[in-house]
This record gives C-alpha cells, structure tokens and sequence, in this order.
C-alpha cells in the first residue's frame, strides 16, 4: 500500500514530490531509488549528473525556507542523502560496495594479513625492498618504481574484469556475480594499499 503524502493524505506512492499536492516527501534512503534508477552497477556517468543537478535545484533548501516546517526538513535531509548517494554511486568502487551490503554481502576491511596467495611471496619481497629504501639505499628506489607500476596494471586489470562482472549481475541478477565481485574488490583493495604505501615512501625519500 503507497504511503500517504503528509500534507494532503493521498497516496503519494515512492516518488520524493507528492504527485496529488507537489509537496516534498521524507527521502528515501535507498540511494538507487533516491535518483530513481534500478539497482544495477554499471550507470552511466552523464545520466547520474545530470539527475544529480535536477534534483539539487529541486531540493535545494533556499526554495523552501517559506515552506511548511516538514518541508523544511525534508529538504536537509534529502540534500544530505543527495550528496551521499552520488559520492557513492558515481565512483564504480564504492559503487558495488554498496549494492553488495544493500544485497546481504559482508565487506570487512582489507587487513594486511589477508594478502593473495600469489602476491606473499612479492610483497614479502616489497617489504625488504622499502626497507633498504627507509635505510639510504637509493639503488631500491628503481626497483620499487617498477613494482608500483606492475601493481597500478593489477588494479587496472581487475577494475576491467569487475566491469565484466557488473555486467553480469545486470544481466542476469545472479548472486554468484556479487559473489566474484567481492572477492575482486577484495584483492584491488589489497593491491591499491599496496600502491598507496609504495607511492608515500617514494615521494617521502625522493632524492
């Protein structure tokens, strides 16, 4: 059953705008109903902007500062839930992040431990290679550059291979999608700390 606009008591159905009255709902807080759209993970980024701008004019809380005090609120809240929904829905990470919380998928936090089979032995390696780098040894310094650049291409290759993914899911709604989907992000994020970490010590120790 629609839920009853608060103003005028029809039935004002999921839309953020009474259709009866025009007057401002309490915001949904689901992010993909929020701008309207489906919960898929691959969205094109013009299209989310421009909903993005439309709304922000729509809700923006100087055009309701004569407006009733439910208004009002409403309004500061949807401009919050606005500026959330579109940080996270814009950026393709974060994105699947939150459809997989949204569909009942646990994403802990990357813990250091945690590393890839294939990669303990590398990073094993990359660890006494800063090492010798914090300790003065500029001939570590190319060596370092080298891997940054080999782990930049991992993450770049399972972004392409998470996109492959997306389109599965949208595809066909299969769960075991988000599944693969999970387990890439976790090895990106993994390897993009990795990226972080070796790019700091090299800028810090720049000769």
């Amino acid at each position: 059953m629609s839920a009853a606009c608060w103003h005028c008591d029809q039935p004002s159905g999921e839309s953020l705008f009474c259709r009866f009255c025009s007057s401002l709902q309490p915001p949904t807080t689901d992010y993909f109903r929020f701008f309207g759209l489906d919960r898929r993970l691959s969205l094109d980024p013009a299209d989310l902007q421009k909903r993005f701008y439309d709304l922000s004019r729509l809700i923006h809380p100087d055009r309701y500062t004569r407006r009733p005090p439910n208004e009002q609120r409403y309004s500061l809240e949807a401009t919050a839930i606005l500026n959330d929904a579109y940080r996270v829905l814009r950026d393709p990470v974060s994105r699947a992040e939150y459809v997989l919380k949204e569909e009942g998928f646990d994403i802990g936090e990357q813990k250091s431990s945690n590393a890839p089979p294939e990669l303990l032995e590398e990073v094993f390696e990359l660890n006494m290679t800063l090492e010798e780098l914090r300790g003065g040894e500029e001939s570590a310094r190319p060596l370092l550059e080298a891997e940054l650049a080999r782990f930049r291409s991992l993450r770049d290759g399972i972004d392409d291979e998470m996109h492959e993914r997306f389109a599965d899911f949208d595809r066909t709604g299969n769960r075991g999608a988000l599944d693969e989907i999970r387990s890439l992000l976790n090895r990106r994020r993994y390897i993009h700390n990795l990226t972080g970490q070796v790019e700091r010590e090299l800028q810090e120790r720049r000769g």
